[in-house]
């Protein structure tokens, strides 16, 4: 028997971009035979919700509202709610489980780390790093930030891309690393449920906790990914538009070529 997670979720509350509140999203996941849900809002840096002027304390207690009303209506209703956050730097993002709100509080140097710094902390204390529609091309987007060395998965399948060669490319790439594979929906509305693009993970046992999760990326053992048929198919016509930028574990620019590292015969368009 498997477990479905969703792994990749927005509230109105604590994301700028959600336009639901947690509370709605409950009954849906149940109806669609969810075991559970990963609440990931914008974090600091990235399109969140909460006004950055605020001190820290009182800016995380409003960061995890959206979380912690999830969290009560999944108590309430049956479906097990955890916890977790997206961050951004350059137009990448990356998840981040396993730390929780009382470690947040006592750690406002998390507004600040730089995509070492976050890789090492986070690990350091127990949870782990993915790095979230690496291949994405939307208008908000000026490069590519592939971070091969401060990451401990992949998310190939994301509901949120426009373009599927976006989930075929990161997959390429995930295998490519010998990195885990991860999927979500990227859901920011309860109307997003009645699509095709509902996404996540498979586990061969219940969750307890997010620390199960983080077990499961570290030793390669998810059960695998829900996503739609055909989605990660990667054809060799992608195209990538635009520019690449590779790092290495010291967050580094490699200045590798993108073609080259994807294994391609022929250089990716661009």
């Amino acid at each position: 028997m498997s477990f479905l997670y969703e792994t990749h979720l927005h509230t109105c509350q604590s994301s700028a971009c959600g336009v639901s509140e947690g509370h709605e999203y409950i009954r849906n996941y149940l109806a669609l035979g969810y075991t559970g849900i990963m609440v990931t809002d914008h974090f600091f840096n990235g399109n969140t919700r909460i006004n950055r002027s605020l001190p820290w304390k009182e800016w995380v207690t409003r960061f995890c509202r959206g979380y912690e009303d999830t969290r009560r209506a999944g108590e309430r209703l049956g479906l097990d709610v955890f916890f977790g956050w997206e961050e951004t730097f350059d137009g990448d993002d990356y998840l981040i489980y396993g730390l929780d709100k009382e470690w947040l509080l006592e750690h406002p140097e998390a507004a600040h780390w730089t995509r070492r710094e976050q890789y090492e902390t986070v690990n350091l204390y127990g949870g782990c790093v993915v790095q979230a529609h690496p291949f994405r091309q939307h208008y908000y987007i000026d490069c590519i930030h592939l971070s091969t060395g401060c990451v401990d998965a992949v998310e190939a399948a994301n509901g949120g891309n426009q373009d599927p060669s976006y989930d075929a490319l990161a997959l390429a790439y995930a295998q490519r690393l010998g990195l885990p594979i991860t999927a979500g929906s990227d859901i920011h509305h309860i109307d997003q449920c009645q699509t095709d693009a509902m996404y996540g993970v498979y586990l061969d046992k219940k969750m307890t906790s997010i620390n199960d999760y983080v077990r499961a990326i570290k030793t390669h053992t998810l059960a695998g990914i829900r996503t739609t048929p055909g989605r990660c198919d990667l054809r060799g016509d992608e195209i990538i538009r635009l520019p690449v930028d590779i790092r290495d574990a010291r967050d580094r620019s490699t200045r590798q070529d993108i073609g080259e590292l994807l294994g391609y015969r022929e250089p990716v368009k661009k």
